[in-house]
């Protein structure tokens, strides 16, 4: 095989679960709080790993701010765009419509509960 057309792979992720596994043999998992990264889920470089939850946490929050139920973290202003809060809704939508059938029984209901709390706030907002 030509050199040049070998992929390079990253592996060293094996090496590390491997090092968690000797560290922690058969372990039972942790419950954690949806919202807050717990210290297992932070990386090497202190950043907080990729979570469904968070992410979609994340998007919900983006929502309450365009809906101006919460002020804008940098402003510290609430403003609404109706437009923004919409668009962030249906990426949820989104999101709930192509990962059906792939989702915890408690990743699905934070989908669902979050959906519907914003499309509700939504509603109450728009008069519509």
């Amino acid at each position: 095989m030509d050199e040049a057309l070998h992929k390079k792979v990253d592996e060293s992720w094996k090496e590390r679960v491997e090092q968690e596994k000797q560290q922690d043999p058969g372990g039972p998992e942790k419950p954690s709080s949806p919202i807050t990264p717990t210290p297992e889920a932070e990386s090497a470089q202190g950043q907080v790993a990729a979570r469904f939850d968070l992410f979609v946490s994340s998007l919900a929050m983006e929502a309450l701010i365009a809906l101006g139920e919460v002020p804008h973290p940098v402003t510290r202003k609430q403003a609404v765009n109706l437009n923004q809060a919409r668009y962030l809704i249906d990426i949820l939508g989104l999101l709930e419509e192509k990962t059906r059938g792939n989702l915890t029984v408690d990743e699905d209901r934070l989908v669902k509960d979050t959906l519907y709390q914003l499309r509700m706030r939504y509603l109450a907002k728009s008069g519509g």
